[in-house]
């Protein structure tokens, strides 16, 4: 008989969170969390986007054994703001028993049923910079530090209780010698005396922080036309900022401004970390410090994590001034692979701006969704 319970205390969230360490202790291929991160990250004094949505965690018991978790959330600001009346459900991961997963995915329904809402998505997380989508192809590689990994057996469950395709995303790579800067070195020139424009360079953290407001004022207008938005608010910036520009080598962040110093295109690069997790196991200390500080330093492949163009820029070549700018620092450096995050499959745009690097999609993922 599977029980689910609902996690009420500091204890049942630190199971809630350590459950994927026994579900993928063989997995060659899954990276851990930083486990106090993660806490954070459910923190309801600590993470300010519960000032706009709520979320409540469950564990599946098989006995006395933990054998499922998920987290179901509603994020107000999408539902009240967007009229957008989605039960989201992330942090979703089981055993193979498809007792186990219904009874968890029974327990979101429910609460979506008790809102009013009209359907359910997932995984999904709470906003546009969490991790998305289960897996559905590429089982057979790491995954960054920002997706989610999944035996393949996951898939399976969300058709056999119901649920259909919602979203699709495609993750790629290729190796940085696929660069070309003839593709982007003489537009870039004339897209800067065109437009007025100038590339920002950083060498210092604090550097970065100035522009970084700007920054998600931009990601909110770049990314306004796509399906899976939702706006990051003002408290939100502040949290994101603390906890990501922290990790990226301020090197890694490129942005473009106007003659009036008005950002109008961003980009975020972030070193592999991916190995460096693993060996972490979970924690920061005593050793997982050292692992990621040398990864950040010497990791010679590269994640782009987020790239966006002012709305009044797009396909304007605004891109080719960012490409150069890395080119120079991972010329400088010798990075070897790039690597792109989930990208929706239908967002043409993106895709456009990469093909002449001829990447080679190595990951697959979806959403999926339940009418209530």
């Amino acid at each position: 008989m599977i029980t689910v319970k609902e996690v009420t205390d500091k204890k049942g969230l630190k199971t809630f969170v350590k459950f994927p360490f026994s579900l993928y202790k063989d997995s060659k291929y899954w990276v851990p969390p930083i486990i106090k991160q993660e806490l954070e990250t459910f923190n309801k004094d600590k993470n300010p986007i519960f000032k706009d949505a709520e979320a409540r965690f469950f564990l599946a018991y098989k006995g006395n054994t933990v054998v499922g978790r998920i987290a179901a959330i509603v994020n107000w600001l999408e539902v009240n703001k967007q009229q957008i009346k989605k039960m989201r459900f992330g942090w979703f991961d089981f055993v193979d028993d498809m007792e186990v997963s219904k009874a968890l995915l029974d327990t979101v329904e429910n609460i979506g049923r008790n809102h009013n809402l009209e359907y359910t998505e997932g995984p999904v997380g709470f906003s546009n910079l969490d991790k998305v989508g289960v897996m559905t192809e590429g089982f057979d590689s790491i995954a960054p530090m920002i997706t989610w990994y999944n035996h393949p057996y996951y898939v399976n469950h969300y058709t056999a209780h119901g649920y259909a395709i919602e979203k699709a995303y495609s993750e790629s790579t290729f190796p940085f010698k696929n660069v070309k800067p003839e593709t982007f070195k003489k537009a870039q020139e004339l897209i800067k005396r065109r437009y007025k424009l100038r590339a920002l360079k950083f060498t210092k953290t604090e550097e970065v922080m100035p522009y970084a407001d700007k920054m998600f004022d931009l990601f909110n207008e770049s990314y306004a036309s796509l399906s899976s938005f939702v706006e990051i608010t003002d408290i939100q910036k502040e949290y994101f900022k603390k906890k990501f520009i922290s990790f990226v080598n301020p090197e890694y962040i490129k942005f473009v401004v106007d003659e009036n110093d008005k950002l109008i295109g961003f980009a975020i690069v972030m070193p592999k970390f991916a190995e460096a997790l693993q060996k972490a196991k979970g924690k920061l200390f005593p050793f997982g410090f050292r692992h990621i500080l040398k990864a950040k330093k010497n990791s010679k492949d590269v994640i782009f994590y987020l790239i966006g163009i002012h709305p009044d820029y797009q396909n304007k070549g605004v891109h080719a001034v960012i490409f150069n700018e890395y080119y120079e620092t991972f010329t400088e450096k010798g990075i070897e692979t790039c690597f792109r995050t989930p990208e929706l499959e239908d967002n043409e745009a993106i895709h456009k701006i990469w093909k002449h690097f001829d990447p080679v999609v190595y990951k697959r993922r979806k959403t999926f969704r339940k009418d209530l």
